[in-house]
């Protein structure tokens, strides 16, 4: 996972090197994605441009917290970690029954001492910024939730914290691409959505990413925001659990099971759903501060 943009702080990398301790068998889900395991990287092979892209495709300096961590993933998230905060909270409208009652495996965790390896040739960041783009344009909910829109600030940012916008990584939890997609939350997309994405693809990717960002905003916002599904940072205040925006992006990296539960002592819906928790502080705080001041943007 790439974190954000310039160089870290050294309270931001404290920050993460305590995410990057939780394991598997800790009470909180490890921070996943690749930069949580990744011990250098092979360099990305990058494809024939004409001359004038080639320094825009350039791989930027390896920030400390990256290098720390051991992989090529990732600028890193600015010395300021945590967003500030908006306006406070509008209230929440009353839950609705959910909609949405089934959801993909949890992700895998992280594989300690485990290097990601590359396939092919790696997507220019002029073919990135496009697919990206293209993805964020989508409506993923045409008929039931047209008002859904995912920000391109936030798969740009996604990608960038998941990747480091490498279209040709893999790693050892499984991710693949651009948005570090996981082969059954891939599976788990296509088939509720009746389509054929293909995950090694970078432009498919970056809609699986996308898609699925857009699904975990209609089922965590009809579960704990009364089907308001704003991913509006000025709705957040300092409490994580505050805003839908904040909840999706902690979902899209440990599961929405472990950040919006459904139901409680092993019930199925429909029943009253558990409080929102974001075990994932850092990922949320990176993600966030990378929406606003990612040197992505700028591609």
């Amino acid at each position: 996972m790439r974190r954000g943009v310039g160089r870290l702080a050294a309270a931001v990398v404290a920050l993460l090197a305590t995410a990057a301790v939780t394991g598997c068998g800790g009470d909180e889900p490890p921070v996943r994605g690749v930069a949580a395991d990744l011990p250098t990287a092979a360099p990305v092979e990058e494809p024939g441009e004409d001359p004038a892209d080639a320094p825009a495709d350039a791989p930027s300096e390896e920030p400390p917290a990256v290098e720390a961590m051991g992989g090529r993933p990732s600028p890193s998230a600015p010395a300021s970690a945590k967003p500030t905060a908006g306006r406070a909270g509008a209230p929440r409208r009353p839950v609705k029954a959910l909609t949405e009652t089934k959801a993909p495996p949890a992700p895998k965790p992280p594989v300690v001492g485990c290097k990601p390896h590359y396939k092919g040739t790696a997507a220019t960041r002029a073919q990135v910024k496009k697919a990206l783009t293209d993805a964020a344009g989508k409506t993923y909910w045409p008929s039931s939730a047209p008002e859904i829109k995912v920000p391109l600030s936030l798969v740009k940012a996604t990608a960038w914290q998941e990747s480091g916008w490498q279209s040709n990584i893999y790693a050892c939890d499984t991710g693949v691409g651009l948005m570090q997609v996981q082969p059954p939350t891939a599976t788990f997309v296509n088939d509720r959505f009746e389509q054929n994405y293909d995950v090694d693809d970078y432009r498919d990717n970056a809609v699986l990413g996308a898609n699925y960002l857009a699904w975990l905003t209609k089922k965590i916002g009809d579960s704990h925001f009364g089907s308001d599904y704003r991913l509006d940072a000025s709705l957040c205040t300092p409490d994580l659990t505050s805003c839908l925006l904040n909840a999706v992006i902690a979902a899209y990296n440990v599961g929405p099971g472990n950040v919006a539960p459904d139901c409680d002592d092993g019930g199925h819906p429909p029943c009253e759903p558990l409080p929102l928790t974001i075990p994932n502080e850092p990922y949320v705080y990176n993600v966030r501060a990378l929406m606003t001041e990612c040197e992505c943007l700028a591609f």
